[in-house]
């Protein structure tokens, strides 16, 4: 299958001018009782990012080729299902994220990505509690960094 090729996902992916990345931590504007969300999704986002293509990370801002900046906006946990004694059995945490990617070595600077994502991940408040919510977080946030990083690297 020669024609195939054109759609891999490999370091071709990225734009050849591109070989640096800077990603800033993550800013947390949501009021969550989850307090690593900043951390964690700046860890998957450089994992995607630098392990999975060519780019090199840079903590310089400002001579980076690439830039990924994120905001969460959004974070809630509320029942999906509720028992015959009123109690929630189910809950989801949903999580929204505003995403600008942006090429720097552009003037001015282009943007590739600006727009918002968002993932939920359900947990069992009663067997699980706050390891549960916990978990289903870092779940939803594994989501959107894997939505970004197809974003990125798929704009064929």
């Amino acid at each position: 299958m020669s024609g195939c090729s054109f759609y891999g996902f490999q370091a071709g992916s990225i734009p050849s001018n591109l070989n640096t990345i800077a990603v800033p931590l993550v800013q947390d504007n949501s009021i969550s009782p989850v307090t690593t969300l900043d951390r964690e999704l700046t860890r998957f986002f450089t994992d995607r990012f630098v392990n999975r293509t060519r780019l090199r990370l840079t903590n310089n801002e400002a001579d980076a080729d690439a830039l990924l900046s994120a905001t969460i906006t959004g974070y809630s946990s509320e029942p999906t299902t509720v028992g015959d004694d009123d109690r929630a059995n189910a809950n989801q945490v949903r999580i929204r994220v505003s995403v600008q990617y942006m090429d720097q070595t552009k003037q001015p600077p282009e943007a590739m990505i600006e727009r918002e994502f968002s993932a939920s991940s359900n947990y069992d408040p009663v067997t699980q509690g706050v390891d549960g919510e916990e978990a289903a977080a870092r779940d939803a946030l594994e989501q959107i960094a894997d939505d970004v990083f197809s974003a990125a690297t798929s704009n064929w």
